[in-house]
């Protein structure tokens, strides 16, 4: 069953959906995935909807040692929301498609994100994403940068 408010005093600004979301995956609550649409589209990744959503979050709690999340910047305009983040955990499993050809390493690491969410009657809808998969990558030792 998912959270939907109820009057025009509880709805919640976009903005404040996602932080809630946010703040919700950081405890790890199962909650976090009310606050996503049943047909959510992902822009980023698959597997698509709120089950998508969920599995994508496991994977990433799996093969980062459930990692924190550290908001750095929200910025909102309309039904688009903005967040700079990253996520500081260490590299415990490689299932996820980028680090599938990367052993765990044990190393401590910092992923950095930009999501752009689109929230719709106090749910996300869409979700577009920019990650810095070369920086994660470079700190696993799975990239070697070129000496000058």
């Amino acid at each position: 069953m998912t959270s939907q408010p109820e009057s025009a005093s509880e709805v919640r600004t976009p903005q404040k959906v996602v932080e809630e979301y946010f703040s919700r995956l950081h405890r790890r609550e199962e909650a976090a995935f009310d606050l996503v649409a049943e047909d959510f589209i992902n822009h980023a990744a698959t597997p698509q909807g709120r089950t998508g959503m969920r599995q994508i979050s496991l994977v990433l709690d799996h093969d980062l040692g459930s990692p924190e999340i550290r908001i750095h910047h929200v910025v909102a305009a309309g039904d688009l929301v903005s967040v700079h983040l990253d996520l500081v955990g260490t590299h415990t499993a490689s299932t996820s498609p980028l680090l599938s050809a990367v052993p765990p390493t044990g190393k401590p690491l910092v992923w950095t994100f930009m999501h752009l969410f689109r929230v719709s009657n106090g749910m996300i809808a869409e979700h577009w994403a920019c990650r810095d998969d070369l920086g994660l990558l470079v700190q696993l030792g799975a990239f070697q940068t070129p000496s000058p």
